[in-house]
């Protein structure tokens, strides 16, 4: 049985949970492309606070790329999860290539959704990252690790649907985790999904267009860098 109808749905139910942070000029949602971004579009659009990507690359084992064996961020900041790799005898020369080959989808994406606009200051705020459910956990965990080198006050995690282990483990990563809906068995997070389509290339930048390029009236609403 489905929990959320959309991504917009899910990041409308969302906000409810975070209501505590609106309005804080201090506080930062980071949305984890492509996923993520319409989750945290309709956070920041009910709570009016800041909103970003934070980008971010699952590293997928050979042949079940489906299956994360690790994460990579755009400064090459890497997460790997040895138990995978060990049990799918993936060598370092595999692992190397694959990493370079979502590297180079990282720098696409930074120029497409970014462009000529900085990256947001992230030392001493809050951050929020926001993804559109949280399986294995392995491309959050890397997007935490990347995250502590540039100091922010807190590190917080939600996201609309995740498994309860990977809920729970999270617990001792950050300073809070809220996580939507934990239902087991978790099958996956698209099950929980009426409509859990891709997003495209298009539609982030439509809405970072809209958050991040507004009218110059709107942009302190938003946060804009």
């Amino acid at each position: 049985m489905q929990i959320y109808k959309n991504r917009v749905d899910a990041g409308r139910k969302l906000a409810g949970e975070l209501s505590e942070y609106a309005n804080r000029k201090d506080v930062i949602l980071l949305a984890l492309p492509r996923g993520g971004v319409p989750v945290a579009y309709e956070i920041a659009k009910q709570l009016k606070i800041p909103m970003d990507i934070f980008l971010i690359r699952k590293l997928g084992v050979p042949g079940n790329e489906e299956l994360a064996m690790g994460a990579i961020d755009s400064e090459d900041v890497r997460v790997l999860n040895q138990d995978i790799i060990r049990s799918f005898g993936i060598s370092d020369r595999m692992i190397a290539k694959v990493a370079a080959d979502e590297r180079r989808e990282l720098h696409r994406r930074e120029r497409l959704y970014r462009g000529d606009r900085k990256r947001p200051e992230i030392k001493g705020r809050t951050v929020i990252l926001i993804d559109d459910g949280l399986a294995t956990g392995a491309t959050m965990l890397a997007a935490v690790k990347a995250l502590r080198s540039k100091n922010p006050s807190n590190i917080i995690i939600a996201v609309p649907v995740a498994s309860f282990d990977t809920c729970r483990a999270f617990e001792k990563e950050v300073d809070n985790i809220i996580c939507g809906a934990t239902p087991e068995p978790f099958y996956g997070v698209g099950a929980w999904y009426e409509d859990f389509r891709q997003i495209t290339d298009e539609e982030v930048c439509d809405m970072l267009e809209k958050v991040c390029h507004y009218k110059k009236q709107r942009r302190a609403e938003y946060g804009c860098y």
